[in-house]
């Protein structure tokens, strides 16, 4: 069974970073493109960050560039985000997906709370 488990969300200060964790069971590591999305409260699902199996080529959503970094361990079967100089905007629930190309995902996890108190 495909699954992916999110990990590392927490409550942290503007400022602050946090590292999230995707842990992928499954033949889900083997898709071409892994990647991170959010929803924060009352607002649609964005893209965050997505990155490209063969190349480790990588992209961003405007709002998190030079912040933000996406990559990933394929020993450990898991897919990172690095966050750093959080705001408070950057409060939602973030998941972590996998999809044969970018911007179509069709396997995603849970989800892992961020909070960023201002």
């Amino acid at each position: 069974q495909v699954q992916l488990v999110e990990s590392g969300g927490g409550l942290v200060q503007d400022g602050g970073s946090l590292r999230l964790s995707c842990v992928v069971s499954g033949r889900s590591f083997t898709r071409p493109y892994m990647g991170w999305f959010r929803r924060a409260p009352g607002k649609e699902r964005e893209f965050v960050a997505t990155i490209r199996r063969n190349d480790d080529n990588t992209a961003y959503a405007d709002s998190v560039k030079g912040r933000f970094t996406i990559s990933r361990d394929d020993a450990k079967k898991t897919v990172y985000l690095q966050m750093n100089s959080l705001k408070a905007e950057d409060t939602a629930v973030y998941y972590c997906a996998a999809g044969v190309r970018h911007p179509v995902y069709d396997t995603w996890g849970p989800g892992t709370q961020v909070t960023v108190s201002s």
